[in-house]
């Protein structure tokens, strides 16, 4: 058996905790899942064949180990997980993206990468520092969905702004006194949304960066969640899309 350890960044695997999760894995990302581990109490039969199965069809070894579930997951609803190797992504140049700047919660992170994929738009940009995808939080948070996207990570916001590209992207910063509102406006594509950490924001300075946006909303809050403001301005980024 491979060694199993608690997950950390600098390590050249991670872990999708739950069946749901490791199945998008299997059926998305199937050449880049290392192992399988099932545990012993896990019932639903007609699940555990499909995970069989494709499994022998592409050499991905099987084990019932309850041990690792001890060491990998505190969850008592957890019965699978599936091992990853660590890959690496490239942006599409054309398609459109979110760029998340100083990201800072695995929660958020999963649950923005999930809306993403749910709109269309599979492209993720990270400015650092920022939270690691890579984290089996970020992946059970986003329901398995960082199997359908890609990411790349960014030393800062000078570096993304002249990649290859980006001379053709439109921008659209999301602030709180951004000078459009979200819904007057005509999102034009391709795209970058960008938002800002959950606690600060983005910097004064994006509001001199392409046309920066602000989503109305009363005066009973003083601002949106992330994932929530992210995920408004997706879809009213691709509403007719679909």
């Amino acid at each position: 058996m491979v060694s199993i350890k608690r997950y950390k960044k600098e390590d050249m695997v991670t872990y999708c905790l739950g069946a749901t999760v490791s199945m998008e894995y299997l059926n998305i990302r199937p050449k880049d899942v290392e192992q399988v581990f099932i545990h012993s109490a896990f019932y639903e039969s007609e699940t555990k064949e499909k995970i069989k199965k494709i499994c022998a069809k592409n050499s991905i070894p099987v084990e019932v180990n309850d041990k690792v579930f001890s060491i990998l997951s505190q969850k008592e609803n957890c019965f699978v997980i599936a091992m990853i190797r660590k890959y690496t992504c490239q942006l599409e140049k054309s398609a459109s993206h979110v760029v998340l700047v100083n990201p800072g919660n695995s929660g958020n992170a999963g649950t923005i990468i999930r809306s993403a994929a749910g709109f269309g738009v599979k492209d993720i940009a990270i400015i650092r520092p920022g939270v690691d995808f890579f984290d089996p939080k970020v992946i059970r948070a986003s329901m398995g969905a960082l199997s359908r996207i890609r990411f790349a990570y960014f030393d800062s916001w000078e570096d993304y702004a002249k990649t290859d590209g980006a001379g053709d992207r439109h921008f659209y910063p999301f602030m709180l006194d951004g000078s459009t509102l979200l819904h007057e406006t005509k999102i034009e594509s391709p795209f970058s949304l960008i938002m800002g950490n959950e606690a600060t924001g983005l910097p004064a300075s994006f509001s001199k960066i392409g046309c920066p946006i602000r989503i109305e909303h009363t005066g009973n809050i003083d601002s949106l969640n992330l994932p929530i403001a992210t995920s408004i301005g997706l879809y009213e980024a691709t509403k007719g899309d679909f």
